[in-house]
């Protein structure tokens, strides 16, 4: 069973923040991290989950209606006194990128199924060549239409489609989106072991994010793998690698 850090370790850390993949990158035997991305008013690639900043942030409103300039004056809350801001792509991928070519992998969700980010596919895509990290790269993403046309921007992107029940995934694959894994909610699986053998399935599981406490609920990994799930998606991953707890 594979495990990815879901936002990064976004269960004592604010999601999708520097900190957050900072602290995952450093759990051994991590597969990878799971990260947001969205595009500002003036088309800068940012990582953040929801449409609007309001839950996150002390500001209102959707993110695309800020410009860069004006979102990164936007204030994340970390506890004990300390501020986070809203990463752009680039600034993870600084954080990231040695990692990335020693054998981390990097699940970009682009998050248009709501908002349209016109030519985020693109802008991505681009970025990602630019630094020589396509092969550590997975893209997904509700919408199927960008994934098509992530694989009409790279013939060998590995792409992952998301959806709540993985029957409803398998679906959209076999309708021509271009993915070659599947990404359901873990209580989504629908379908036996038998019927999902030879497809990756990298499931996405619920649960706090902080600075919520954690549920103390620690999953039998065994029996997901049984349901034919290969690859999770958790807010802690260091208590399945590293028995850690805040």
């Amino acid at each position: 069973m594979k495990i990815w850090a879901h936002r990064g370790c976004s269960q004592h850390y604010p999601e999708n923040t520097l900190t957050a993949f900072e602290k995952a990158v450093s759990i051994h035997g991590l597969s990878g991290i799971e990260l947001d991305i969205q595009l500002t008013k003036d088309g800068e690639i940012v990582v953040f989950h929801d449409e609007k900043v309001n839950r996150t942030t002390n500001g209102i409103g959707y993110v695309n209606s800020y410009s860069l300039q004006e979102l990164k004056k936007l204030q994340i809350d970390a506890g004990s006194g300390r501020i986070e801001r809203i990463p752009t792509m680039e600034e993870v991928f600084d954080l990231l990128e040695n990692s990335l070519k020693n054998g981390l992998l990097l699940n970009i969700e682009l998050k248009n199924n709501l908002c349209l980010y016109e030519g985020m596919e693109e802008k991505i895509v681009d970025m990602v060549y630019r630094r020589g990290i396509q092969d550590s790269i997975v893209y997904s993403s509700f919408y199927a239409r960008s994934l098509e046309k992530i694989r009409n921007l790279d013939s060998c992107a590995r792409i992952g489609i998301l959806d709540e029940k993985v029957s409803d995934c398998l679906y959209k694959m076999k309708g021509g989106c271009g993915a070659d894994a599947l990404h359901p909610y873990w209580k989504g699986m629908d379908m036996n072991a038998q019927e999902l053998q030879g497809i990756v399935v990298r499931a996405w599981l619920g649960g706090h994010l902080y600075p919520n406490k954690p549920t103390g609920t620690i999953l039998d990994l065994g029996k997901l793998e049984e349901k034919g799930i290969t690859d999770v998606f958790l807010n802690e991953p260091e208590v399945y690698l590293e028995g850690k707890t805040e």
